[in-house]
């Protein structure tokens, strides 16, 4: 079997390279007051990370033969709301790291109001862009995007995740709790890029239980490779500071299961998640082999 990593470069370099198109025409710097803001969204979006997400909404969305241009501006929402996190994660209040993709984190970059505003900027936007006309004709079809990353982004999902991964420092989480943690934080996301191929294809929300299978179980897998990375990776591969999470006393799926039974549970949701496309032929290959990638990954 040709290893998923490469296999799936191809479409990740191709959806990498989609995103920053995009963003530079989204983005363009205003010849105004605001130029340092536009300038920080940029370094916050452009030119960086593995677009993981992005290529999960256009995998999604291939399943039911939407139309590449729609699906890609999909992705640019979940990437805007993504990138936005990040960057609100990386400040001095939160995490507060010095480097994201190799680079300095936006606050280091500029500053941390900049920083703060450039998040915002970001989130906001990605609503503005599903709202578009020019994402899907159907009005119910827009509403239902907006509604659903409302959702995932916010205290029900991403955001409540973060909220837990503070009080994480504070706190001993046991298994069930640290899962509840990153199926908010991390996984939360991961479930809108999958639901919102169903929505953009106008599968009925009963029909998409297949697809909620295949991104909760990813989602976790996703994660307990960020977490075994970050004891046995190289932060010049990862482009991020490791170990952060040992050091800050905080529980995590290696913490708690071993590094063995750890990558072995990793391995038992891959196969759980390629599971749920039985009912797919060749059209759900690309969301097979990123299942594969989550867990064969060094960055």
């Amino acid at each position: 079997m040709v290893h998923a990593s490469v296999s799936l470069k191809p479409a990740l370099d191709a959806v990498g390279q989609a995103m920053d198109q995009r963003f530079e025409r989204l983005l363009a710097v205003p010849g105004d007051p605001r130029h340092r803001l536009y300038e920080a969204m940029r370094h916050g979006v452009i030119g960086g990370g593995k677009r993981m997400r992005p290529l999960l909404v256009v995998a999604a969305c291939d399943l039911f033969h939407v139309d590449r241009e729609r699906s890609l501006r999909v992705a640019v929402a979940i990437e805007c709301v993504h990138c936005y996190s990040l960057i609100h994660d990386d400040l001095p209040c939160m995490d507060d790291d010095d480097v994201r993709r190799g680079r300095p984190t936006v606050h280091k970059a500029f500053d941390e109001a900049t920083a703060v505003l450039a998040g915002d900027s970001l989130l906001t936007l990605a609503f503005e862009v599903l709202a578009d006309p020019a994402t899907h004709e159907d009005p119910f079809v827009r509403t239902e995007l907006v509604s659903e990353l409302a959702r995932a982004s916010g205290p029900a999902g991403m955001v409540g995740g973060q909220m837990m991964d503070l009080m994480a420092e504070n706190q001993v989480f046991d298994l069930p709790t640290t899962t509840r943690l990153q199926q908010l934080k991390t996984g939360a996301l991961i479930g809108f890029c999958l639901e919102a191929g169903g929505i953009m294809g106008r599968v009925p929300a009963e029909a998409r239980t297949p697809l909620r299978g295949y991104a909760r179980d990813l989602g976790l897998a996703f994660q307990i490779a960020d977490d075994l990375l970050d004891v046995e990776g190289d932060s010049a591969r990862t482009g991020k500071a490791l170990r952060k999470d040992a050091e800050a006393g905080k529980a995590t799926f290696v913490s708690l299961l071993g590094i063995d039974r750890a990558r072995n549970q990793a391995r038992l949701l891959i196969d759980q998640a390629i599971g749920h496309l039985h009912d797919f032929g060749p059209e759900g290959d690309l969301l097979r082999a990123i299942a594969r990638f989550a867990i064969e990954r060094d960055q």
